[in-house]
């Protein structure tokens, strides 16, 4: 990922930084309902967690992308599970600011390097991390997390493989985030735990609020 973070839509926004170094937990979001994407993400940002993924997983995904790059202030909303280069153009064009795939074939890399913000691209395999590399790609998604080898295999790669950094998805939660915040090539993890489908559901804000408060305290 080798953009840097385009100005935001609306005031107050985080900075430049590095998008691993914004915060240790991303969270993952699954919108169905596009009226709660805004609240939602108030929650999140108050919480201490700026930046947002948003996944294509559902229909409201797009829409919930687009309120929240429009209305909330201090986000910064990318769009995850982003599988094609249609999509690519579309998530930026609703004001994603990041994107994330879980894994990544040539034409989906070359329209996110084309796409103008910070990506993501999915690697499970020490193949796929050299090969990102070659590519001038060092900032990367590593999914799905504990299927694919967990801490111990993250591990292995620090030392072969300096320059990767990894933003680890997939089987991750409160008890186990630390240990994986605690390696040298993890710049921040993502999870779900902080945003419950029954708080959702609920539209329990504060609860999601103290979720993503704690989930910010992960690595002081």
């Amino acid at each position: 990922m080798t953009s840097p973070l385009p100005s935001s839509p609306v005031p107050s926004s985080p900075s430049a930084a590095p998008l691993l170094d914004l915060a240790p937990v991303v969270p993952v979001v699954v919108v169905t309902d596009a009226a709660d994407a805004v609240p939602l993400a108030r929650a999140l940002v108050a919480g201490g967690l700026p930046a947002i993924e948003v996944t294509l997983r559902t229909a409201a995904g797009l829409e919930a992308i687009r309120a929240i790059a429009a209305e909330v202030e201090g986000a910064l909303v990318g769009a995850g599970t982003v599988l094609t280069p249609t999509q690519v153009g579309e998530c930026v064009a609703a004001g994603a600011r990041f994107l994330v795939s879980p894994g990544w074939t040539d034409a989906l890399l070359a329209a996110m390097q084309a796409s103008g913000v910070p990506f993501l691209p999915g690697v499970s395999t020490a193949s796929e991390v050299v090969a990102l590399l070659e590519r001038g790609v060092t900032e990367m998604k590593f999914f799905p997390a504990q299927a694919a080898g967990g801490t111990a295999y993250l591990r292995s790669l620090a030392a072969p493989l300096p320059r990767a950094r990894f933003c680890p998805t997939g089987g991750i939660g409160p008890v186990n985030a630390p240990e994986y915040l605690a390696l040298p090539n993890v710049g921040c993890v993502g999870g779900t735990w902080m945003v419950p489908q029954d708080a959702v559901g609920a539209r329990d804000w504060a609860r999601i609020e103290g979720l993503a408060r704690e989930a910010a305290a992960l690595r002081a």
